[in-house]
């Protein structure tokens, strides 16, 4: 397959999840879409790297979470500078789509520990094992263990707080 055919595919197939996994990680729809397109956009600079086709989605997938954990990084240093911090809002739009128990599992999964959220959103909503999950975020698999369970726990006990 060429290149372009390769992401064509990968393009029709993985955007909109990966997107939705983006928005999931940095709370904001258009930042999600802009990573997801940066993603892209670095995978056809590496096309040629790309050894293995069946492993190029896994590909775009860690570079999406890279790039989300830089935006992320670049958020955390600008509200250390920022005079007042600000506050993240949902746009109205985004907010009308949600019904109120996904606010609020959208909510308690925003307050754990960014290591935890993500190895929550990588295996519930990606539905990734637990080694692809450390091979896409850089740690052994027995960290995943440990952060999934800490983040299932703490999302239990917050959710429970709710009701």
């Amino acid at each position: 397959m060429q290149g372009e055919e390769l992401l064509e595919r990968l393009f029709r197939d993985h955007y909109t999840a990966l997107v939705r996994l983006a928005c999931l990680l940095v709370d904001d729809r258009e930042s999600g879409e802009e990573i997801v397109q940066d993603a892209f956009v670095r995978m056809h600079a590496n096309l040629n790297r790309v050894r293995d086709l069946d492993a190029a989605p896994a590909y775009l997938r860690s570079i999406v979470l890279n790039l989300a954990r830089s935006r992320l990084r670049r958020r955390r240093v600008a509200k250390r500078h920022q005079e007042v911090p600000g506050e993240f809002r949902a746009s109205l739009e985004d907010l009308a789509a949600l019904r109120d128990d996904q606010r609020e599992v959208i909510s308690a999964l925003r307050s754990l520990p960014e290591r935890q959220q993500q190895c929550l959103v990588l295996r519930y909503y990606a539905e990734l094992s637990e080694a692809e999950i450390a091979t896409a975020l850089g740690i052994s698999a027995g960290s995943v263990k440990t952060h999934t369970s800490r983040g299932r726990a703490t999302l239990a006990e917050r959710l429970e707080a709710l009701r």
